[in-house]
């Protein structure tokens, strides 16, 4: 039984969510077709909080190996549909938190996603941290991230604490652009780019490289 607050929340909208239409698919599949560029099919792939895994299987085509992990059964259970309906072998899903990735051993993805995750984190630089343990020297890093902060920030906090007080919203940290973009740097991470994909202006997509 999932007993994690943020599990309880995902494991309750997990059908609807799988359900509901994406908000900017243009941006999307721009973010994808960045991610795709990035990819070699010798390739192993990691998306963390891959909920029912969308993502994932876009991307396990054109890699050996790819794994997705998220904290909701329920979502992962929906993944698991979805993998099957696709006919995509590739995929590895992984029922767990992200916690610091002790499932994974150093060094062992060429590519690390994490699409609209971060935010959802009490601490996202620990997982930074965790993923570029995790990465080849050479790899990349690809997130999109919900950076709420800034002037609006203490308004959207509150809004946000409301609603999780309500249960209609999971825990969410009220990040910067340039504080996303700091954790990525000290994590490790180099040659950071936040390409224009035609999102809103709060969600950032940002692309980086483990050094050699």
């Amino acid at each position: 039984m999932t007993t994690h607050p943020n599990a309880r929340f995902w494991d309750g909208i997990a059908e609807r969510y799988a359900k509901k239409p994406l908000p900017n698919p243009a941006a999307t599949a721009r973010k994808l077709a960045l991610s795709r560029d990035r990819l070699r099919p010798t390739d192993r792939l990691l998306d963390v909080g891959c909920g029912t895994g969308s993502i994932v299987l876009e991307l396990a085509p054109h890699v050996a190996e790819a794994h997705g992990v998220d904290i909701s059964r329920n979502m992962i259970a929906i993944a698991h549909r979805k993998a099957a309906a696709a006919g995509t072998a590739n995929v590895v899903f992984h029922a767990q938190p992200a916690g610091t990735l002790d499932a994974f051993t150093d060094a062992q993805f060429d590519c690390v996603c994490a699409y609209n995750l971060l935010h959802l984190l009490d601490d996202p630089a620990a997982l930074l941290h965790a993923m570029y343990r995790v990465t080849v020297p050479g790899g990349t890093l690809v997130t999109s991230t919900a950076c709420l902060g800034g002037p609006l920030g203490p308004i959207f906090g509150g809004l946000l604490a409301v609603m999780r007080w309500l249960g209609k919203a999971p825990r969410v940290t009220v990040l910067r652009r340039d504080e996303l973009r700091a954790a990525v740097a000290d994590a490790g991470f180099v040659d950071i780019e936040t390409p224009d994909v035609g999102d809103s202006a709060q969600n950032v997509f940002l692309m980086a490289r483990k050094p050699r």
